[in-house]
């Protein structure tokens, strides 16, 4: 069977609303969620409990939802009409993400002395205050919204140019990951773990990349997201 190569597939005011949601998601929305559940907690004289902040998410999958609708039928089609290959890819990525990601994750930690990743500390914590909202938006919402952004967005139309595509998706997809918690702590060596999500970011950007449909590059990430909670409640 001929390799379906990804591309974005996105018209153009997907692309171009698209991009301006993204440069909000990425840059904007970290450092105002917290700032905006205070104002409304002060406004309604009320505590927004943790189970409650996370509705957070629901919009970002919703606001994906509307803007990528066209990107998202098209990607599907595309999935049912290969799913003998999507699931191949899958495999594949599941197999060379743990060998990869075991590796470099033990290399990492030898070299930059096992500095503890703050973002997996706010994950293990939010799983002790709303566990099942919190499996929801780590094992579907989070993989969702990040794919579509991730890899149908940024690597998808670069790809269509430039084989850079791997390179500029995972440096922002890693980017994503930790510069928050540089900038609370200002302590710009933090941004050292961008490093461990780097194989994530390449594998799934291959699973889309190989099998043509953002629907494996899903699958794969979530799976990963999973066994990851998994082995944090276990």
């Amino acid at each position: 069977m001929a390799k379906k190569a990804a591309t974005s597939h996105m018209n153009q005011t997907e692309r171009v609303a698209g991009t301006i949601f993204f440069i909000v998601y990425l840059l904007v929305l970290p450092l105002l969620a917290n700032k905006l559940f205070g104002i409304v907690e002060v406004l309604l004289d009320t505590k927004i409990s943790d189970s409650l902040a996370n509705i957070y998410y629901y919009v970002l999958f919703a606001i994906v939802l509307l803007l990528f609708h066209s990107f998202l039928a098209h990607t599907t089609s595309r999935f049912l009409g290969g799913v003998s290959r999507a699931m191949t890819t899958f495999c594949m990525g599941l197999l060379v993400f743990y060998g990869a990601n075991e590796l470099f994750y033990r290399v990492a930690n030898v070299l930059f002395n096992s500095r503890t990743n703050l973002n997996d500390m706010t994950i293990a914590a939010s799983i002790n205050a709303a566990p099942r909202l919190t499996a929801l938006i780590i094992v579907f919402l989070a993989p969702f919204v990040e794919e579509v952004l991730f890899r149908g967005l940024v690597f998808g139309c670069l790809k269509e140019k430039s084989r850079v595509a791997y390179v500029i998706s995972c440096v922002l997809f890693a980017f994503m990951h930790v510069w928050t918690f540089a900038l609370s702590s200002w302590d710009w060596s933090y941004l050292i773990l961008m490093l461990q999500y780097l194989v994530p970011g390449l594998v799934f950007a291959w699973a889309f990349d190989h099998s043509g449909t953002l629907w494996t590059s899903i699958l794969l990430h979530a799976t990963v997201n999973t066994l990851a909670l998994w082995a944090i409640v276990g």
